[in-house]
This record gives structure tokens, sequence and C-alpha cells, in this order.
């Protein structure tokens, strides 16, 4: 039976040249970034410290980006991103964080979110 696993889903499509565009719109102009979650965790490459804390995580993680998400969720295609879920070992998601939460943290604030939320009984 598969696990549970944890999806980070950016608000961003995928690619090379979708990953220097994002990185020329987060440098230039932060704050019309559309992608709280990116803009958290990476800069040029992932933060040491996201890096650090997501490879000691309990549980496996994956990172997809929207387009990504959508091909493999279409069911979940209108819901509002940057978002991280739970897949339970049945294969259904369930949200974990949400993009009003994700829009508000820092990275210090999310790795607690991320803590507490797994601490807690899956909801």
């Amino acid at each position: 039976m598969p696990e549970t696993v944890l999806l980070f889903v950016y608000n961003a499509n995928g690619g090379l040249l979708n990953g220097l565009l994002d990185l020329v719109h987060k440098t230039l102009s932060p704050g019309t970034y559309p992608c709280s979650l990116c803009a958290l965790t990476y800069g040029v490459s992932m933060r040491p410290e996201w890096k650090s804390f997501i490879e000691a995580l309990p549980i496996e993680a994956r990172f997809l980006h929207r387009d990504e998400f959508r091909a493999e969720f279409p069911a979940w295609r209108e819901v509002p991103l940057p978002a991280v879920f739970r897949r339970l070992p049945s294969g259904e998601l369930a949200p974990f964080i949400t993009a009003p939460e994700l829009n508000q943290a820092d990275l210090p604030g999310l790795m607690t979110l991320v803590r507490t939320r797994l601490a807690s009984p899956v909801r």
C-alpha cells in the first residue's frame, strides 16, 4: 500500500524557460510574484535551511509545478495555488496548507506549520 506523501504545489509552470522567467520576476518585482511557496523556498536554488528541513521530514515530500499538478490531479485544478496537500495511502488528496496560509508565511513559519500539521491527526 502506498504511503502518505506531502505534495507541495507551486503556482508556476515547470520547465527551464519558465524557471528563468520566474527567477527574473521574483527578483525584479517580488511584490507581484504569484508563487509565495517559490519565493519562500528558493533563491537561485533551494534554500539550504529548507532543503535540510525537507530531508529531515518523517514523510516523503514531492514538489509539483502548477501544470504538472493539474495534469496529475485534474479534479483539483480550480484550487488556489500555491498549496500543500497530503496524498493519503488511498490516493486521495486532502488539503494540508492553503494558498492564503502560504501567502502569509515566512520560511520559519512555514516549517513550523508543516511540523504542527504533521503532528496532528489527518483531518
